[in-house]
């Protein structure tokens, strides 16, 4: 196993289990304690991870973003079938603007190729892989914020004041019933809250765990959002809160 891959392994397991020793670590990738120690030291600096007394635990703290690379390998089976079922709201014909983030990067890798929709997107990362074939795309432009990758700014924003959309695929680091959508960074919540603005229809794009979560800037109501596509760990009250709001709600499998 080459070192890039056994840290995004390291990554997925310390996110997935909340928390791992170096102990357990080293016996399921089969290497040595002190490989793995010098791996979360990497890590950490690299703000993948926050390391705990003999171990590892997620970056976790509700103003915190986590770095995209971290969020790449963050429960992959359930943005995966999430994007298998929200690329099946897109039809010929139809303007489509992509949020940049790791989930809707699933929505784009499903989308047509064949030129029948006009895609839009703040990721110069879905930028690429929408426009590998015949798909026109439109890149806003701005600056690119390297912890999400994302483009955001006054270039950004003019972008999108000019533009209508039929279809939003949207991302959010939060989705609460009393606070609505949000997420840790200003720039970003401007530029989601103008894709919502300038969207006929939007679905959001998001895995069961940022449910109930809160975050620093609130960019949208859930009476904003058309369509909620989930996995199928979402929580009962919630998914009754958000229906209640007029939130169209649906809820795959990842196996």
């Amino acid at each position: 196993m080459l070192p890039a891959e056994r840290k995004r392994t390291i990554v997925e397991q310390v996110s997935e289990a909340g928390g791992r020793s170096v102990s357990e670590l080293a016996d399921t990738l089969d290497y040595s304690k002190a490989t793995i120690r010098r791996d979360l030291r990497d890590l950490e600096d690299e703000g993948r991870i926050e390391r705990s007394h003999g171990g590892a635990v997620p970056v976790t703290t509700v103003g915190h973003e986590r770095p995209y690379g971290q969020r790449e390998v963050q429960r992959l089976d359930a943005k995966r079938a999430i994007g298998e079922r929200a690329a099946e709201e897109l039809a010929p014909g139809q303007v489509v603007f992509f949020d940049a983030g790791t989930t809707t990067m699933e929505v784009a890798k499903r989308a047509p190729t064949d030129g029948s929709i006009l895609a839009a997107t703040n990721s110069l990362q879905l930028a690429s892989e929408l426009g590998d074939e015949e798909t026109e795309v439109k890149v806003t432009g701005g600056t690119l914020r390297d912890r999400t990758r994302a483009l955001v700014g006054p270039s950004a924003e003019s972008f999108m004041d000019r533009m209508n959309f039929d279809v939003l695929f949207l991302g959010t680091n939060a989705v609460d019933a009393e606070t609505g959508l949000a997420t840790p960074n200003e720039d970003e919540a401007r530029m989601k809250q103008l894709m919502v603005e300038t969207s006929a229809t939007v679905v959001l794009v998001a895995d069961s765990s940022k449910a109930g979560e809160r975050s620093f800037v609130r960019f949208a109501d859930l009476e904003d959002v058309d369509l909620f596509v989930t996995d199928d760990g979402l929580d009962r009250h919630y998914r009754d809160a958000f229906e209640s709001a007029g939130m169209r709600v649906v809820e795959v499998s990842a196996e």
